[in-house]
């Protein structure tokens, strides 16, 4: 790393500056709620990233326990400009339907990068029911 290069939690910190909130544009009819979807965060995100000189990768992993290997999803993120490396696996509940198991890859994908983030969410829903109007500031990426 060069005497000049910041560190990687300096780099996360610069991009939740910059992120800003998301807006839950997509509708889950099912339970009737709101979620921002994964490829629209993705998308905002990636460029911000390689201004860092971040990388972040998903992988599904396998983490061994007493009653044999269950599947994982590990969030790594590296620095570029240095050795630094995070890694923070999950693991995944026991689904045996491929489908079923796609959307809880999905959903832990999704809420892993929330995390990592810090990313809030616009309580789009809790302002419409007290009849305010969103206040928009240059920052705010909709989701």
């Amino acid at each position: 790393m060069s005497e000049n290069s910041i560190g990687l939690y300096q780099k996360i910190a610069n991009i939740q500056k910059k992120i800003g909130k998301m807006k839950k544009d997509k509708k889950n009819p099912y339970f009737k709620s709101n979620y921002f979807d994964i490829n629209s965060l993705l998308e905002h995100l990636q460029p911000l990233l390689e201004e860092q000189k971040l990388v972040v990768t998903q992988p599904l992993t396998a983490i061994t326990s007493p009653v044999g290997d269950r599947p994982a999803i590990t969030i790594i993120i590296q620095d570029l400009e240095g050795e630094e490396v995070e890694k923070y696996t999950t693991v995944l509940p026991d689904i045996q339907d491929p489908q079923k198991m796609g959307s809880c890859i999905t959903y832990y994908r999704r809420y892993a990068l929330q995390s990592l983030f810090c990313l809030q969410a616009e309580d789009d829903d809790g302002e419409k029911a007290v009849g305010r109007k969103k206040e928009t500031k240059g920052n705010d990426i909709d989701f």
